[in-house]
């Protein structure tokens, strides 16, 4: 796989047009870096395959220097002269080569120029967008492609009807974006987690456009259009459930499970030697596979077997897609000790991971390499942690894939339609919680469950998440058993926590998880579901050149070096310790690294310092997650 995807990127490369030359393009502002931001160029800028659960050979990214321009909300076309975008870097990044805050009354307008390779005449164009926040318009050569509302989740077009033959072809998007904004009057608000208009506190830069990668491939009329696979371990079976167009009579669609190589050593897998482990043909939708002796997958071993997806007609595959996944069981168990608790594979487990946020100095929302990416991830595992929190934020598709190859489990939370100042918030006692009608609109609990529906389509087909996290702390939290049971129609095979140290209803959803800082604590139990801390810790060290705003930084406590906050960090986990042996089945520290004025991180917010003894730190994690039988 690996070797097609660099065959392809260099292609990608060759065929990719850019505005202007990569001369011309430098991050703008004085704020800290990653050490990764020097790599970042125009003509290499998130040059990986974007969409790793579904592999085709051919594509095309169109990333790279756009034109841009800002207008009225409500004003026609612009000419769109500005100045030069670094896409996929929001507006606001300093990786954007921009810079530029955009309020809700205005509009951001993006064009740019590609060509179709000749080779693709006789195939469908699709054009995808794996993120753009938050309303987004498409034109292509003039003419509507269509239009996506929602930041976090991927969209696609097919533009086979409007490019031209030959030449070049013009991609214009307008996208609008309220962030935090009442947008009628009427309580209506957007989910956007974080991000807010006046950064301040816990609350960060907004974030505005394309965030994530844009892309075209050719597809022939009959193709795969999306999958998801659901493995039984008690059966031993694997269930590929497979969307498709286009189909003739007498096709066929085969899904065929390979022999793969565990967690990081799958990329090395050459597909097409592999021995073919089941296969099954596609009926009414669904191709049932059956493997005698599954290997499981579980952070100790992320064994992911490769998956392969063919359109066959007469024999010859006229579609492929290469893609993965694994077998693994996420269930409520009892512990030794009669606790129910989190489990893996019909066994306890004990979730333990940082809150990780996934904002970057220099891209914001946007990691500045996939290197970078994989980063966090990789150092989370280093730390000993086999969980991470992805907090209010859903991360580009390869976050993961790292995840799934890395073995690590992920809790994902629905970003946040509000912050805390629109909900009644009594997390220290059970209520059954409702919302405040007055101040969440009736439109925005309809748009929150069409979006957490998209954003939930579209990861579940990662291994990794293990748990649904639809609200945080009653930040818009309303009508929670309904949000449980929505999100339970959706995706039946992941656990769901309710409201991570928001407003509890008695027997409503799978876990029970509450908050305290700085240490951990569970002042709230109930033996009918697990029981979880689902955030504490917060010890800060602010570091001199490693800070957002050298004269603002907080954490609930700070210490001024790694020996002090690695002793603060051992107290609290002895009294974590002390919870796992009363039934705490999970717990998540505060946070994987600084986030602009918190400096609360186990890293600086540059990924330049690890701020405490990792080796310390690891074992002490490893004594944690083993306290658990």
């Amino acid at each position: 796989m690996q070797k097609k995807l660099i065959l392809t990127f260099f292609a990608a490369l060759a065929l990719s047009a850019f505005t202007l030359s990569a001369q011309e393009y430098a991050p703008v502002g004085n704020r800290i870096m990653t050490p990764w931001a020097s790599e970042v160029s125009p003509a290499h800028v998130h040059p990986e395959y974007p969409r790793p659960q579904m592999v085709r050979s051919r594509w095309q990214s169109l990333n790279g220097l756009w034109n841009y321009a800002v207008s009225a909300k409500e004003a026609d076309k612009p000419v769109i002269g500005d100045g030069q975008i670094l896409v996929p870097f929001a507006i606001q990044s300093a990786l954007s080569g921009v810079g530029k805050n955009v309020s809700e009354k205005d509009a951001l307008w993006y064009e740019t120029e590609f060509t179709v390779p000749k080779k693709w005449g006789k195939d469908r164009i699709i054009l995808h967008f794996e993120a753009v926040d938050w309303a987004a318009e498409v034109w292509v050569n003039g003419k509507k492609a269509g239009s996506h509302t929602g930041g976090y989740t991927p969209f696609s077009f097919d533009i086979t009807s409007l490019v031209k033959k030959n030449g070049k072809q013009v991609l214009t998007l307008k996208v609008t974006d309220p962030t935090d904004t009442d947008t009628d009057g009427n309580h209506t608000y957007v989910p956007r987690g974080k991000q807010v208009s006046n950064p301040h506190g816990i609350w960060y830069t907004a974030v505005t456009g394309i965030w994530q990668s844009v892309w075209i491939e050719p597809v022939s009329a009959a193709h795969v259009d999306s999958y998801y696979a659901v493995s039984d371990i008690d059966a031993k079976t694997l269930s590929v459930r497979v969307a498709s167009s286009g189909l003739a009579a007498g096709d066929e669609v085969r899904v065929e499970l390979l022999e793969g190589k565990a967690g990081l050593d799958m990329d090395k897998a050459d597909l097409s030697a592999a021995g073919v482990v089941a296969s099954a043909p596609v009926v009414s939708g669904e191709a049932l596979l059956s493997v005698a002796s599954p290997r499981l997958w579980s952070p100790e071993d992320p064994y992911l077997y490769p998956l392969r997806i063919r359109v066959l007609r007469k024999g010859k595959a006229i579609d492929e897609v290469c893609g993965y996944t694994s077998f693994r069981k996420v269930s409520l168990v009892e512990s030794a000790k009669g606790f129910k608790v989190l489990g893996l594979n019909g066994k306890p487990c004990f979730n333990y991971g940082p809150l990780d946020q996934g904002w970057w100095p220099d891209g914001l929302y946007t990691a500045p390499t996939d290197e970078a990416l994989a980063y966090d991830v990789v150092k989370t595992r280093d730390f000993g942690f086999n969980m991470i929190r992805k907090h209010i934020k859903v991360e580009p598709a390869r976050w993961y894939y790292h995840c799934d190859r890395l073995g690590i489990m992920v809790w994902q939370d629905m970003p946040c339609t509000t912050d805390s100042r629109h909900g009644q918030w009594k997390y220290r006692d059970y209520l059954p919680f409702q919302g405040k009608d007055s101040d969440i609109s009736a439109w925005t609990k309809e748009n929150y469950f069409k979006e957490w529906a998209e954003i939930i389509d579209a990861l579940r087909v990662f291994n990794c998440i293990t748990v649904w996290v639809p609200f945080n702390e009653a930040w818009g939290q309303f009508n929670t058993a309904e949000a449980v049971a929505f999100t339970r129609a959706q995706d039946p095979t992941r656990l769901i926590n309710p409201a991570s140290g928001g407003n509890h209803t008695e027997n409503c959803g799978d876990i029970l998880d509450c908050h305290n800082y700085p240490n951990p604590a569970q002042y709230l139990w109930s033996p009918t579901v697990a029981n979880v801390v689902g955030e504490y810790g917060g010890i800060g060290m602010p570091l001199e050149g490693h800070l957002w705003q050298p004269d603002k930084n907080w954490g609930y406590i700070q210490y001024k070096n790694s020996k002090d906050v690695t002793d603060a960090y051992e107290r609290y986990a002895l009294q974590l310790k002390d919870l796992v042996g009363r039934g705490t089945s999970g717990a998540v520290y505060t946070q994987t690294t600084d986030v602009e004025i918190e400096v609360n991180g186990l890293m600086t917010y540059d990924r330049a310092v690890i701020k405490i003894e990792e080796n310390r730190v690891r074992a002490i994690n490893r004594s944690i997650i083993d306290a658990l039988k």
